[in-house]
Parts: C-alpha cells; sequence; structure tokens
C-alpha cells in the first residue's frame, strides 16, 4: 500500500472562521473510535439543527449522513495508519454555511493512505473507503501539517439550489441513487477483467489469458494465506466499519427492491464475483420451498455484461431446499450455467484447465440442478443464505466467485452477518410497505370521494400529509346539505396517526348529519363540541371500569384518557343571482381570508375556542357575500405555521401578503400558488400536515 499524493501546506484550505456552532472531541486510538465518532457528530448536528444558524436546518438530513460517513472514514484513516490518540472537530462556517469536520492525529510523518493506485485485483483500501469516500461526498478537503500534527478535513456545502419542483424534493431527503453511489464505495469497482495484469501470487499451471490470470492473482483457493497483510487484516479490521457503514446504508431504505440492489453493490466485487437476491412472498409459507413463492428481485455481475445472461441462467435454477429453512448458515448452490437461447459468452468459456472442485465437476458434465450450456464464467464456487428475520424467511441471497475451490469461512462469515442485516432491512422495508398501504386505505375513508360542485362557485383544494406512512390529522370536506345550501370544513385535530384518524372518523360524519338536520353554523359548533367532551367523558369511564375491574387502584382525576379536540373552520354557502352568501365560524383555527379582484385581503372570523376543551363554550358566525372575482381561502396551521430556522410563513401577516399576490388568478392556480409558496419558504419538508381550501365566485 502506497500513500496518495499530498502536498505540505501552511494555511489549510478550511476556512478559519470559528463559528458558534463547533464541537471538539478527544478520541483514543482503538477500533471504537469511528462508532465514537459518529455517534457524537450525529448528536452535535441534531442540536445544531434546532438553532438558527445558516444551513441549520438541513443537517438532519442528507448532509447529516454523508458528514457521519466522511468523520467514520477519516477517524478510521488516522487510528489504523497513525495509531495514535484522534482528535475529531466539526464545525459550521459562519460566512458560507458550510459543515467542515477535521480530523487530527500526533504523527505528522504519516501521509493519509489510499489503495486506488495499486493495481491489486480488488482495488481498495483495506480500512473502510478512506478518502476515496471523502472525495466522493465532500466539495472539496485536504490535508494540513502541523508541528507534532497533521488534519485531514472535508468540507460539506449545506446550501443546495432550490428544486424546479419543490414538492418533489428537498435537500435534506435521501436519493436513491446517492445511496447506490455510496454501496459503490463500500465495495469499491473490480479492474477490468479482460484487460492484461501482472500475476501477484504463485499459481501452478498454464493459464489461458489475461481474464484467468487475474483470477489467479485474486481468487485462489490460498488466497488468504497468500495475502496476509491485506485481506486478512481487512476481514480483522476494516470488515467491521464496512458492516457498520452497510448497516447504515441499509436502515434508512423503505423499498425491499432498493435493498436489494445495495446488497448487490455491497457483496460485488468486493466479496464475490456475482451475486442475486431473491425475495419471497409474504404468503410463502413458514418452511416452504424457497423460489416456489419468490422472485428473482436483483442480479449483480462484475461484468455488467454478463448480468441479463446471468438472470437467465438463474431464474432456471431457484435456490434448492433447505433442511433447516431458518438457518441463515451458507449451503451449496449449483454453480450456473448459459441457457440454451443465450450461447454463453465468447470472453467467458469453461475452463477445463482447472483442476478439482467445481472445476472437475464441470468436465464431467453439469451438476445437479444446473442448466445445460457453458458456464457463465470459469467455474468457481456460490452459496446460499437465507435471510431470515423475525423469525420469518424473506428470501435467500446467493453469491458466487470463479477460480476458487471454496470460500474462505471469514468471507462465509462476514457475508452470513451482512445477510441478517439485509433480511432486517427487507423485514422493515416489508412492514412500512404494509404500513402505508393500511395507512393509505384509512386515509382515504376518511377524506370524502369526491368534492360537490357548487353553482357559481369554483373550489380548488390540496391535501399534503406530512407522514406518507400514516393518516393525516388534517381533513376537509365539501357537501350538499339540502335546500339550496352547500357545506364546507377545514379541520385539524389534536395528534396524528391513529388517534387523530379516530376522532375524524367521528367528526366528518357528526358535520354531515347536522348539517342536514338543518342546524346553522354555530349550532352545528355547539353540538359538535358537546359530543367530543361527552366521548371523552365515555371513554375515561369505560377505562377507570376497566382498571377497577383488573384490581388496580382507580385514576386520580386527569390521569385518565384525555380529551380529543380539534380546531375547525366550518361554513355554510348559499348562492343567489350573482353571487354567493357565506356564513362561516372559526374554532381555534386559523382565520379565513377573503381576496377581493383589485387584491385586499382581510379575515373574515373570529377567533373562537377549541373543539372539546370548553364544555361551557358558546360559539357565534359571520355572514358575509361574495361577488364575481372575491376569493375565500381557508388553510390548516401547517401553512400558517411553516418553519424556516426560527421565522413562520405567517410572521409579518405572510399569508396574507401570498394571497394579495394572487389577485386575478383562477382558484386552482391560486391554491397552486400557495402551496409552492409554502414549500420554497424551508429547505426541508414540510414538518407538519398541510390542508388548503380554494373558494371562488364566478
Amino acid at each position: 500500500m502506497r500513500a496518495i499524493p499530498t502536498q505540505r501546506e501552511t494555511t489549510s484550505c478550511a476556512s478559519d472562521t470559528r463559528g458558534s456552532t463547533r464541537v471538539e472531541a478527544t478520541l483514543s486510538g482503538s477500533p471504537l473510535a469511528p462508532g465514537s465518532a459518529r455517534a457524537l457528530l450525529r448528536k452535535a448536528l441534531a442540536e445544531w439543527a434546532q438553532s438558527t444558524a445558516d444551513g441549520a436546518d438541513l443537517l438532519t438530513g442528507r448532509v447529516g449522513d454523508d458528514a457521519a460517513l466522511v468523520a467514520s472514514e477519516l477517524v478510521t484513516n488516522a487510528v489504523v495508519h497513525a495509531g495514535t490518540e484522534v482528535c475529531l472537530t466539526c464545525r459550521l462556517e459562519e460566512d458560507t454555511g458550510a459543515l467542515v469536520v477535521e480530523v487530527a492525529d500526533r504523527h505528522p510523518s504519516r501521509p493519509p493512505r489510499d489503495d486506488t493506485a495499486e493495481g491489486t485485483a480488488h482495488g481498495t483500501s483495506e480500512y473502510g473507503r478512506g478518502l476515496r469516500m471523502v472525495a466522493a461526498l465532500a466539495e472539496s478537503w485536504g490535508v494540513t501539517y502541523r508541528a507534532g500534527s497533521k488534519t485531514v478535513w472535508a468540507r460539506l456545502p449545506t446550501r443546495e439550489e432550490t428544486p424546479a419542483d419543490p414538492p418533489a424534493a428537498y435537500a435534506g431527503e435521501r436519493a436513491p441513487a446517492r445511496d447506490l453511489h455510496a454501496a459503490a464505495l463500500l465495495a469499491a469497482d473490480p479492474l477490468d477483467p479482460l484487460a492484461p495484469h501482472g500475476r501477484t501470487g504463485p499459481r501452478d499451471g498454464p493459464r489461458e489469458g489475461p481474464r484467468d490470470a487475474w483470477r489467479a492473482a485474486s481468487y485462489g483457493d490460498d488466497w488468504l494465506a497468500r495475502r496476509p497483510g491485506r485481506d486478512g487484516a481487512w476481514l480483522g479490521r476494516g470488515a467491521l466499519s464496512f458492516l457498520a457503514e452497510a448497516s447504515d446504508l441499509l436502515a434508512g431504505q423503505l423499498d425491499e427492491d432498493l435493498v436489494a440492489s445495495l446488497t448487490g453493490q455491497l457483496i460485488v466485487p468486493r466479496l464475490a464475483d456475482w451475486c442475486a437476491v431473491w425475495l419471497e412472498d409474504e404468503a410463502t409459507a413458514p418452511g416452504g420451498r424457497p423460489g416456489a413463492g419468490g422472485r428473482l428481485a436483483r442480479v449483480w455481475h462484475a461484468g455488467e455484461h454478463l448480468v441479463e445472461e446471468l438472470s437467465r441462467a438463474l431464474e432456471a435454477c431457484p435456490p434448492p431446499q433447505s433442511d433447516d429453512p431458518l438457518g441463515t448458515g451458507p449451503v451449496p448452490y449449483p454453480w450456473p450455467r448459459a441457457t440454451a437461447a443465450g450461447g454463453g459468452d465468447p470472453h467467458t468459456p469453461a475452463s477445463p484447465g482447472h483442476a478439482g472442485g467445481p472445476a472437475a465437476e464441470a468436465a464431467d458434465g453439469p451438476a445437479p440442478g444446473e442448466a445445460e450450456g457453458p458456464a457463465l464464467t470459469p467455474p468457481g464456487t456460490a452459496l446460499a443464505y437465507r435471510l431470515v428475520a423475525g423469525g420469518r424467511p424473506l428470501g435467500t441471497l446467493v453469491i458466487g466467485r470463479g477460480g476458487i475451490d471454496r470460500f474462505p469461512d471469514e468471507i462465509t462469515g462476514l457475508v452470513e452477518d451482512l445477510g441478517r442485516r439485509v433480511a432486517l432491512a427487507i423485514g422493515a422495508a416489508r412492514r412500512y410497505a404494509r404500513q402505508a398501504t393500511i395507512s393509505a386505505v384509512l386515509q382515504r375513508g376518511l377524506l370524502p370521494g369526491a368534492v360537490a360542485e357548487i353553482p357559481g362557485v369554483r373550489s380548488a383544494l390540496v391535501h399534503e400529509p406530512c407522514d406518507k406512512g400514516g393518516p393525516s390529522g388534517d381533513f376537509y370536506d365539501l357537501f350538499p346539505a339540502g335546500h339550496g345550501r352547500w357545506c364546507f370544513a377545514v379541520g385539524d385535530v389534536q395528534g396524528k396517526g391513529p388517534e387523530a384518524a379516530v376522532v375524524i372518523g367521528l367528526v366528518r360524519p357528526w358535520l354531515r348529519l347536522l348539517a342536514r338536520e338543518g342546524y346553522r353554523v354555530a349550532d352545528v359548533l355547539d353540538r359538535l363540541n358537546q359530543l367530543l367532551l361527552d366521548d371523552a367523558t365515555e371513554a375515561a369511564d369505560a377505562a377507570a371500569r376497566a382498571l377497577v375491574a383488573a384490581g388496580a387502584r382507580p385514576t386520580a382525576p386527569g390521569d385518565g384518557p384525555q380529551t380529543r379536540f380539534l380546531s375547525l373552520l366550518y361554513g355554510e354557502l348559499v348562492p343567489f343571482e350573482g353571487g354567493v352568501r357565506c356564513t362561516l365560524a372559526s374554532a381555534g383555527h386559523p382565520l379565513p381570508l377573503l381576496l377581493d379582484p383589485e387584491g385586499a385581503v382581510r379575515a373574515v372570523a373570529q377567533p373562537q375556542t377549541l373543539l372539546g376543551v370548553v364544555e361551557d363554550a358558546g360559539y357565534t358566525s359571520e355572514t358575509f357575500e361574495m361577488y364575481s372575482g372575491d376569493t375565500l381561502l381557508c388553510v390548516t396551521d401547517g401553512v400558517t405555521e411553516r418553519r424556516s430556522g426560527s421565522r413562520q410563513f405567517d410572521d409579518g401577516d405572510g399569508l396574507a401578503l401570498a394571497l394579495a399576490g394572487c389577485a386575478g388568478m383562477e382558484a386552482g392556480a391560486i391554491a397552486d400558488r400557495i402551496t409552492r409558496l409554502v414549500h420554497e419558504f424551508g429547505a426541508r419538508p414540510p414538518a407538519d400536515d398541510m390542508a388548503l381550501l380554494v373558494l371562488q365566485a364566478e
């Protein structure tokens, strides 16, 4: 291993500006240092994200993930190659908002190391991905030498350009393509198998070409024994960092197919020539034959031109049935052979020159279960690992490597550990998918299937739940109430998730029933308030009786189930010749705004108490008329309280100013503009549900 080229610097390229957001720590030169660095950095970034510093609101997103990876790699490099105490410094630059990570050690005579220039079959560093990953993630990086110490620093920008379509992506969100790039760095690119390379280890027997020479130098059956200072050391130290970073990478994925793709990039080519992932359906009975109810989700090969042919061969040869369907240990898998339709690849003929092991079996004919045809690569060894999580089989991981008789025990153990992490990630992705499906079905049931059309009134609706995997606490409705009346409602329930869904499931039918029974706007709110209080009282009584029946002491006042309260804007529309009469009331809700054709904006309701809080609350309503071009805007607090640092969207009448700029626009265009302005107000996605209703007189 040789050092990467560096130059001595009298001044660090990183800014010397010392802002108030800064953290320093001294870590021992032990294998625990990288993990401590990640934990320390994430804690500091989480605290800074609550501050008002420029760029701080991005620190818990992708920038934070990148910074943790950079700090981990720099600390690993210092611990392994310097062997001294490590000083970690992280700070935000005041003038640029950039995040700077610095790692200093006490061995200045040793420059940082990297293996990118070495001519090995897997040209990677043994201890993490080192400076390759740092260079890929950082805007700039460098080395500063001082008397008695050396500092490696990396600068990560926090400011990014505003995307053209704000709701689609934010600077803090994780992009799948970026995760695939990071996986490629964790398992570095192979050398070209068809390019000539020198032989770096003894290997008996003639070789047929450059590909065989390359494999002989890398994949011999005495592979680890011949390279004690390289792969053996990597398995002893760098493998732990590899597993830690792989866990971080897999844990953030909520799609099982993306988990399978990342698994392929993590394994190939560092641990195997190729790998494949089968995913089993949830309907597959535990202990059933893998592949019987599964599908080949992803195939990865060091030679990309072989992926399609390998996929066809593997489709014809699913993983074998295991005696222990819940066991995660490796079992032999028949070496794939090209299908008759594929015809093989001219660069990868079967190699009868390889003696022993799978090659010898291939000379006598295909092994049981193998498809007829030429081998996709020189015969080698393949292993299958069951992917099991929570006592349920989720799929199978198969790896293969050409030119060897068996995988070393160290490699099989490492892949088994990685397989457990892959299984956990797949299980988590499936649970998320199930929850998202349930929530979507529940959400559809809580919102109106269709919005009523009102004569002489144009309407537009926007509803964006903050949590895509759970029911929203915001709701809306627009329905006919009979006798020439139409009613509308925009509400926000306390909390989110299933508890909020229960309240919405009660409130919407009550609203419709009371409105169709002919109750006035204020009377509807009075009765809805009492219904919520009665429901909370009944729930508290039921809980108290259950506790007494179980032998527990009754709860003290205030310790039982809490009142379910909500804010609500409720109104009634009655069209007449030339306009529409509107009567509405606001119960603890952001006040509705009325925009006239000249651009003047005013509030058209008075603030009143939340529903479900005060038993004796009496509600009143306001009535006004809307004429052609008048526009009524109703929103939830997800709009008015949208945050950017310490500022909110409605600070200084921000919502009224935004609405005034919509004069002359139609209802749909107004809804789109307000939504876009809300998204553009902050660099991170909204942290609350958002509902918006626009009513415009024609």
